[in-house]
């Protein structure tokens, strides 16, 4: 291979200067959206659906986390600010 051929070749490599990246973290920190959270510390307007919606991507799935809950919620419309909620994977 010639020199200017390995040039051509540099030039030819995909640009990654806007690839976005994502949390790799395994913390169970509140409010973070990583896969391997286990539990959620409810802030002040969550309610399930909003719950649902950041950490599953759809608000439909809140039952999943008032049925992990049902020792912790009586009423899924009463949760409160700090709270600690299970979250299913």
């Amino acid at each position: 291979m010639a020199p200017n051929d390995r040039g051509e070749q540099k030039k030819k490599r995909p640009a990654f200067s806007n690839a976005r990246t994502g949390s790799s973290s395994t913390a169970s920190s509140p409010g973070s959206t990583t896969a391997t959270r286990t539990t959620y510390t409810v802030k002040k307007g969550d309610n399930l659906s909003k719950i649902a919606r950041e950490i599953y991507g759809n608000a439909d799935e809140w039952q999943r986390i008032f049925e992990a809950n049902r020792d912790r919620i009586e009423d899924p419309d009463l949760i409160e600010p700090g709270q600690k909620l299970k979250i299913p994977g």
